[in-house]
């Protein structure tokens, strides 16, 4: 089975991204991801039994609590993928790596570059074949405002299924 890990954002940063990704889907038809609103805590991987990891993420949620963070304006990689650009915070970040460290320890969790403590936390807004309208797309996407507080405060399992993403497991932070 094929899983990934992230941090759903939701409230008003959630519905908002949710709203863009389907105005750029309709003005410019540029697709994003089938995932909701989230930042990527582990890329996707294939696996059979999870349970280790459900255990992990269940203890470790109960022992730690929710981190602030910011969404505040929009960057890019390359003319590849528009995000909304994240602000950890301090204690956003030390959760983010103390979980990185138990996910670690678990022997089917490898993290990659693009996953590990220095990764870019973003949420994507349009990531597929957009090269083409990249500079359109930008210039659209800077012409709305974007500043979010928002809370660190899930883990979600998510496993693919069916040509989409569906919700395994969520964690709540204490």
């Amino acid at each position: 089975m094929r899983y990934v890990i992230v941090s759903v954002v939701k409230g008003k940063a959630g519905n908002f991204n949710n709203n863009l990704r389907k105005e750029v889907f309709q003005k410019f038809n540029a697709k994003s991801s089938k995932l909701p609103p989230h930042f990527t805590i582990k890329a996707p991987f294939e696996y059979d039994d999870i349970e280790e990891l459900e255990e992990v993420l269940q203890n470790f949620c109960k022992t730690h609590k929710r981190a602030p963070y910011k969404i505040k304006n929009y960057n890019h990689f390359d003319n590849r993928a528009i995000y909304m650009e994240v602000i950890m915070s301090k204690e956003g970040k030390k959760l983010h790596d103390d979980l990185f460290d138990e996910l670690n320890k678990i022997s089917y969790i490898n993290f990659g570059e693009k996953d590990g403590k220095d990764k870019i936390f973003h949420v994507t807004i349009s990531s597929k074949k957009i090269q083409t309208i990249f500079d359109e797309l930008w210039d659209y996407v800077n012409s709305i405002p974007c500043d979010f507080d928002c809370e660190f405060d899930n883990v979600s399992i998510f496993k693919w299924k069916n040509n989409t993403w569906i919700l395994h497991k969520e964690y709540k932070f204490n």
